[in-house]
Order: structure tokens, then C-alpha cells, then sequence
């Protein structure tokens, strides 16, 4: 296979699912089952578990709020978006709130507010290759001059209209990465055979070295620590 030299090493990473008896990850790396504890209690309802999730990890990852952050998610909070269809179709009108809170960089923003945050922070949706697509942003703010950035990639609970008509890892999940060019264990891709759409429950797998590598649009191997 062809080498694709996209020079990225994992520096530190975390894991968040709902159920704590799902052994995915190491306990230091993971974000307790009921995250959030540390959003001030008007920002903490605004989001989900997986948004709270999300929120931890960044300042896991972020501690000292100095690094770019990028958020994707395929699907988005689509409890949020069929509320409001159904709102649509019943011909009452749209809470604002739930709009705002309905977007893609909803949870980016949250964060930026409880944290004071004025870093750079990109919301990204690629149709299936955001584990992909998190990496190549990730390296552009890197080859920019930033000294590492943060990558989360999470998944909401899909309900169940939903259910049979698109892919889904089947339950709430996200995983953050701090990514750097030159510390940590070094992610490696080549070209694949062909294209996959890893979710964060298989992001988290490959971290935690239950399988050898990761398929998406590259066939992605972690180096040695």
C-alpha cells in the first residue's frame, strides 16, 4: 500500500460511554459515565450526557485553555432536531434555544463559555469520515505553528426513527485526542483497500489496543509509546 505521510503523533487521548461496566478503555483515560460536574448548572442543562462528555474530555485534553479544538459528530443531537420536525409538523413554533442548541457547534460553544475560551474551535460533520477528517484539520492548525490541538469525535443517542435508516455505533460515545507533530506515539496511515466510517466506540478500541489498526478513508497504526 502507498504510505500517506500526514506526520501526526497522539500525545494523550479520552474516552466517555454512557455505561461504566463496558470495559472499552484504560480508567485513566476515560470520562465518568455522568460527566459534566464541572459545567456551571445553566450551561451543564443545555446539553446531553454525550454533549457533557464531550465537554470534559475538552478540558481533560485542555486544561490550561490554550489549544485549538475541533469537534465532529456525524449525526449531531438529533433528539434536538426530531423535536423540532415533529414541532414542524404539528405546526407549533420553534423554541430558539433548541435551535441553537441543535447545530453542530452547540457543544464547542457551550464549552467556550463556561471556559472562557477565545482559541480557535471548528464543528465539523463529513458524512461518515470524521475520524478522518478531525486528522487532517488537526494537522492544519499544526503546520500553522499551534504546539498541539484537540480532536474530539462523539456520537448521540440515535432515537429510534432513526433506527434502520442510517449507521449508528448503538449507543452514545465520544473519544478526544490531543495530537501534536512531533510528541507522542505516532499515528501512521496507508492508503486501504477500501473506505470505512469508524465511529468513536471503534476510535476508542484501536486506542485502547484491542485491535491493530483502524480503517477509514487511510488504514491508521498507532506507534509504539
Amino acid at each position: 500500500m502507498r504510505a500517506v505521510s500526514l506526520s501526526l503523533y497522539l500525545e494523550d487521548w479520552r474516552g466517555w460511554l454512557p455505561d461504566e461496566t463496558v470495559a472499552i478503555c484504560d480508567p485513566s483515560h476515560r470520562v465518568e459515565a455522568q460527566p459534566g460536574k464541572s459545567l456551571p448548572a445553566m450551561l451543564r442543562r443545555r446539553l446531553d450526557d454525550t454533549g457533557r462528555a464531550t465537554c470534559e474530555i475538552l478540558r481533560a485534553l485542555d486544561p490550561e485553555v490554550e489549544l485549538p479544538l475541533v469537534h465532529a459528530s456525524r449525526h449531531g443531537d438529533t433528539t434536538h432536531t426530531l423535536g423540532m420536525l415533529e414541532a414542524l409538523e404539528s405546526g407549533e413554533p420553534i423554541s430558539p434555544t433548541r435551535f441553537s442548541m441543535s447545530v453542530h457547534n452547540a457543544v464547542l460553544g457551550v464549552h467556550s463559555i463556561s471556559c472562557g475560551d477565545h482559541h480557535p474551535l471548528q464543528a465539523l460533520g463529513a458524512c461518515g469520515d470524521e475520524f478522518d477528517a478531525i486528522l487532517h484539520e488537526a494537522r492544519g492548525y499544526l503546520m500553522e505553528g499551534h504546539r498541539a490541538i484537540v480532536a474530539v469525535f462523539s456520537e448521540g443517542p440515535l432515537p429510534s426513527a432513526y433506527q434502520g435508516h442510517t449507521e449508528h455505533p448503538g449507543t452514545a460515545c465520544a473519544v478526544g485526542m490531543r495530537l501534536t507533530l512531533d510528541r507522542g506515539r505516532r499515528l501512521m496511515a496507508s492508503d486501504p483497500a477500501c473506505s470505512a466510517r469508524p465511529s468513536p466506540l471503534e476510535v476508542m478500541a484501536w486506542l485502547s489496543g484491542d485491535t491493530p489498526y483502524l480503517v477509514g478513508r487511510h488504514r491508521w497504526q498507532l506507534g509504539a509509546e
